[in-house]
């Protein structure tokens, strides 16, 4: 089977399914979260060698300021209570996005985490927190005026050099749980050309076999990039 270098993660629906179930939306995220760890397994299980998961997105800091803090919460006890797992399984672990405006305790903990899992071989487990695709083309745009490149010398290469995926190969398969179907401000310059595969469960649900069938769907696919 052809197994994608690179897949991007969109683990949406979490809410949806604490509320069909009758929980509290909160109960969702955990729910969720607990999912993305076991779905790293699987991914580098099956020969994956890149995983990027949407977290937080820029446009999820205007959501309630209790859904926000516990969120933030979340992904800090979630790399903190990781670690030891992460590190068994080879895993090293990345953040992308506005490290910045992220409470003080959960830059601590994505500093420990980066630092203790960076030379881990196994999968690169990105986790996109604070992040907006528009953003991560500002961004490199203003490094390339700040360095002050002459326009001869920007090109795609030179460009993607300069955003917060550097160095990794673009995503060959996108995955979105939940039953939506957009790309909602993630990747929007890396996803030029990957394949892409919506799941109608809500990520909680999304199994190991769901993973497959989307590795199957994948494999037969017919990546011609234009040509």
């Amino acid at each position: 089977m052809n197994i994608p270098k690179h897949i991007v993660l969109f683990p949406d629906g979490n809410r949806r399914w604490a509320r069909a179930k009758g929980l509290q939306t909160l109960e969702g995220h955990k729910k969720g979260y607990e999912n993305l760890v076991d779905f790293s397994l699987w991914c580098k299980n099956s020969g994956v060698k890149t995983l990027t998961a949407f977290g937080f997105s820029t446009e999820n800091w205007n959501r309630s300021p209790e859904e926000v803090a516990y969120l933030m919460k979340l992904l800090e006890k979630g790399l903190t209570d990781n670690l030891q797992k992460y590190a068994k399984e080879g895993i090293r672990v990345k953040v992308i996005g506005q490290k910045e405006r992220l409470p003080k305790s959960l830059q601590e903990a994505v500093m420990q985490t980066e630092e203790i899992t960076k030379n881990n071989k196994n999968l690169q487990l990105n986790f996109a927190i604070s992040y907006g695709g528009r953003w991560d083309i500002l961004q490199a745009i203003k490094k390339i005026i700040a360095e002050k490149i002459t326009v001869e010398k920007i090109d795609e290469q030179l460009f993607e050099s300069y955003l917060s995926t550097a160095g990794l190969p673009n995503p060959d398969l996108i995955i979105r749980a939940g039953g939506e179907m957009r790309m909602s401000n993630f990747v929007l310059w890396q996803a030029a050309y990957s394949e892409l595969y919506f799941s109608p469960k809500f990520w909680p649900d999304f199994t190991e076999n769901d993973l497959n069938i989307a590795l199957e769907e994948f494999d037969k696919r017919s990546r011609r990039f234009g040509k």
